[in-house]
């Protein structure tokens, strides 16, 4: 059994027990998932917009091409002039030149919209991820505030090497520290003894 000189101060352990809930509320990797979703989704918007641009642009210039095309043939068929030919020739190949880096453009900008959609993938499965944790610390400290009002045991969970906490005695307005080395005494001789600490 424990030795009454161990018994600490009431309001020591409230204080502890406020740090300790307070550790659990901590929001901050919550908001920042939240604030990189907002910023992808921003990001994908606006990849969306020159997308939709890019792609606008080259359909006008496969437009004029043509028209030049026509032109060629036109004043081909017209037996044009050699020079009004040639003009023609350099135009077409400028709106080639100009369709290719367009092209380009628009291959550089569906890269990047792959890559901020697989960016909002895995930032909505880490915030299901953290929603869970979130989950699971909040029925973590129902059960143990539950095992502490039934109880009057408040256990010590910083080291897993051996059983050990504080038993709270409201009626004598007092606290007593327990410790267990678990290799030296059988769990049940553990559990019994603890119950005859409560019912003293």
């Amino acid at each position: 059994m424990a030795d009454s000189s161990r018994n600490i101060d009431v309001e020591e352990l409230v204080s502890f027990g406020d740090d300790f809930v307070k550790a659990l509320k901590d929001q901050r990797d919550i908001n920042n998932l939240s604030h990189c979703l907002e910023q992808t989704l921003s990001l994908s918007s606006t990849c969306n917009s020159d997308s939709n641009e890019v792609r606008s642009l080259l359909q006008d210039y496969q437009k004029k091409i043509e028209s030049y095309k026509q032109k060629i043939e036109e004043a081909r068929s017209e037996t044009a002039a050699d020079a009004a030919l040639d003009l023609l020739q350099r135009e077409l190949e400028e709106e080639l030149e100009k369709e290719r880096l367009l092209k380009e453009e628009f291959r550089a900008i569906s890269n990047e919209f792959n890559d901020l959609e697989k960016q909002w993938i895995s930032i909505q499965e880490q915030r299901k991820t953290s929603l869970k944790i979130e989950q699971d610390r909040l029925r973590t400290q129902m059960v143990l505030s539950m095992y502490a009002s039934v109880t009057n045991i408040v256990p010590n969970l910083d080291d897993q090497s051996k059983i050990s906490g504080y038993i709270v005695k409201k009626d004598k307005n007092a606290v007593e520290q327990f410790e267990y080395d678990t290799s030296k005494m059988k769990t049940l001789d553990v559990c019994n003894d603890i119950w005859k600490m409560i019912s003293e």
